[in-house]
């Protein structure tokens, strides 16, 4: 029985890989994965990991080290994993898919918390305030909601934007074939979008495609929603936008300096992060903690294509979900 080295585990992680394993010695370890830890891993054949491990160069080299042959992502993105330097060196695979709809949905539910501000109003009910003063949101039928990025996340926002009456319009540099989404160049979205909803890589590209200039031609009142990667957004110039009143608000379930400090508790500490302090602070934001995948048919999905990856490997089959560094733009 092949034994697996788990980092950055949680109890919610462990739910449906102690359902389904029936293969793997699963050593399950609290910490996450960086240079100084890898060598938790001696005596694994494989690592699984997460968004927010550190999976550079010498991490790389540490795991290798200690005789770890593959890299087992139970996530989709993988800008945290060095892949130039992983290549030839060991084995890297991800999860491509677990549940577009869970991060899709939670999307619209940070846009619509905001607008209607169902936080506050909660808060105020809990404590037997039934007033309505401050509580005004805005109809999000006749808006329009721009997306960034239309893979299937993305796509499948758009059809709930669709369902709440509103107007797409969508940017793409890989436009979907086969659709009616109505793409537009990134500075007509950017200037004609009342909501916009970012669901792209990052990449060189992407990064920071949200900036002072970028958001200099957006509407007055612009919602940025942000569910894929935290630096697609410079947080200073958000941050600013938010105080100048030229965005009304955002929901953020991502945030560029994340991680060291997601999937923690740090409510007794002090937090040094000025920035994320600040925009947690503000009226006008709802931050969650990187959880838009967090469904249980996600957990059961990042389970078994997890487990289905480790059996090719070991079985010596094809990697159907190998990240190769001729496919990545980072």
């Amino acid at each position: 029985m092949e034994r697996i080295a788990f980092f950055d585990t949680k109890p919610y992680d462990r739910i449906w890989f102690d359902k389904l394993n029936t293969e793997y010695d699963i050593k399950y370890i609290d910490h996450k994965l960086t240079p100084d830890t890898a060598a938790a891993a001696r005596g694994c054949k494989a690592a699984v990991v997460f968004v927010n491990d550190t999976v550079n160069s010498e991490t790389i080299d540490e795991l290798c080290a200690v005789g770890v042959k593959l890299i087992a992502l139970r996530c989709a993105g993988y800008n945290n994993v060095d892949i130039k330097y992983a290549k030839d060196k060991i084995d890297v695979v991800r999860v491509p898919v677990y549940s577009p709809y869970a991060v899709a949905e939670h999307t619209m539910a940070l846009l619509l918390t905001l607008n209607r501000k169902i936080h506050k109003a909660f808060i105020r009910t809990r404590d037997f305030n039934f007033s309505l003063n401050g509580l005004i949101g805005f109809d999000l039928h006749g808006k329009t909601a721009g997306v960034i990025g239309t893979g299937q996340i993305g796509r499948i926002f758009i059809d709930i934007c669709r369902g709440f009456g509103m107007n797409v319009i969508a940017y793409d540099p890989y436009p979907a074939k086969d659709t009616d989404i109505n793409y537009a160049p990134l500075d007509k979205l950017f200037a004609e979008s009342d909501v916009i909803s970012l669901h792209c890589p990052l990449t060189n590209d992407t990064r920071y495609i949200i900036n002072e200039s970028s958001l200099a031609k957006m509407k007055e009142g612009v919602v940025i929603l942000n569910t894929s990667r935290g630096q697609l957004i410079d947080s200073d110039a958000l941050l600013q936008a938010l105080k100048d009143k030229k965005v009304r608000g955002a929901g953020l379930d991502v945030y560029e300096e994340e991680t060291s400090i997601f999937f923690e508790d740090y409510s007794s500490t002090i937090i040094k992060d000025d920035v994320l302090a600040l925009l947690v602070s503000m009226p006008n934001v709802i931050m969650t903690s990187h959880q838009a995948f967090l469904t249980d048919e996600a957990l059961q999905k990042i389970a078994e294509v997890t487990l289905a990856n480790l059996g090719a490997f070991f079985r010596g089959e094809e990697l159907k979900n190998a990240v190769l560094y001729k496919t990545d733009k980072a």
